[in-house]
């Protein structure tokens, strides 16, 4: 489908569009690669944030964005956008650098991030092996990785917006600690995480080229963390996801609106996309979800609900 047929989809197939996960895996991959080499940048300049929150990417009304990133005095910004299929490079002395969103590899992306920044004045190295993905192999050596259909990745973002307006609808409920709602590179998903307040214990489990030390600081309080992937890590088709660390005991049990189950492999709550984009009231559906898969954490693990919640 051309992205003009696209556009002339009628209003909820427009606003929460199909896109399954084998029609665009060759895209989804390469796109979060290209998302990676952008958000190590902003993991190279922007200060420290409790969970490394200052890594992550955010939905915009054109794409993501690394949002304003300090560097000697001025402000860096790089924004994907999906509807003129662009990088855009933004400084805060009112200099602006572009190029096309195009079928390109991994390494020739980087080399044309790296010299649109010097052509700026910034100088940013960065570690160039990929996070969170098994068999990676550095940016600047990937001629594999090359695809890049935009009207998936358009598409992508389209469902990125729906999610992000409804998560916040979500995030604004809790009084206690939450997150952003904001899209880790890493692994490729749009999040959002409340905590109880208390501390857990040092997570033990490991993710491919990233540093125990990262993972433990990311989990350093209990948290109850839901969010959508759109099919990548070995799922296959898009979903929401909600988990719990660390996961009290029968949280798995709790009830949640059908066809979401727990998911005993992964350890989490799964919610296809195609039930929400095809539901009487997608958000419906959507929060009902989230709500529930919290309280199935916060009421096992005996969170304080009536202090943290709004």
């Amino acid at each position: 489908m051309s992205a003009s047929e696209h556009q002339a989809e009628p209003g909820r197939a427009q606003a929460w569009p199909s896109l399954a996960f084998d029609d665009w895996k060759d895209t989804c991959v390469t796109l979060q690669l290209w998302t990676q080499v952008v958000g190590k940048v902003r993991l190279k300049l922007a200060p420290m944030v409790n969970h490394w929150w200052q890594v992550t990417l955010y939905v915009t009304a054109t794409g993501l964005t690394t949002s304003a990133m300090p560097y000697q005095g001025r402000f860096l910004q790089i924004d994907f956008d999906f509807l003129a299929h662009r990088l855009l490079l933004r400084t805060s002395d009112g200099t602006i650098d572009s190029f096309a969103l195009a079928p390109c590899s991994v390494a020739d992306f980087y080399a044309e991030v790296v010299a649109r920044l010097r052509a700026l004045g910034i100088d940013v190295h960065i570690w160039t092996m990929p996070s969170e993905i098994e068999g990676a192999v550095p940016f600047d050596r990937d001629r594999e990785h090359a695809a890049y259909d935009g009207d998936a990745a358009q598409r992508f973002w389209r469902q990125l917006v729906q999610v992000d307006r409804v998560m916040n609808v979500f995030r604004g409920r809790f009084l206690g600690k939450c997150s952003p709602v904001h899209f880790f590179w890493g692994s490729f998903d749009l999040a959002v995480t409340r905590f109880s307040g208390r501390t857990a214990p040092p997570l033990t489990s490991h993710s491919p080229n990233l540093g125990d030390w990262v993972m433990r600081e990311a989990y350093s309080h209990e948290v109850s963390s839901c969010g959508f992937w759109p099919g990548n890590g070995g799922l296959g088709y898009p979903a929401f996801y909600a988990y719990a660390y660390p996961e009290p005991a029968g949280f798995g049990e709790g009830q949640v609106p059908p066809p979401a189950a727990y998911n005993t492999d992964l350890g989490q709550f799964i919610l296809p996309y195609d039930a929400v984009r095809t539901a009487d009231s997608p958000d419906d559906l959507l929060l009902q979800f989230l709500q529930s898969s919290y309280e199935a954490c916060a009421d096992r693990a005996r969170w304080d609900r009536h202090a943290l919640e709004r």
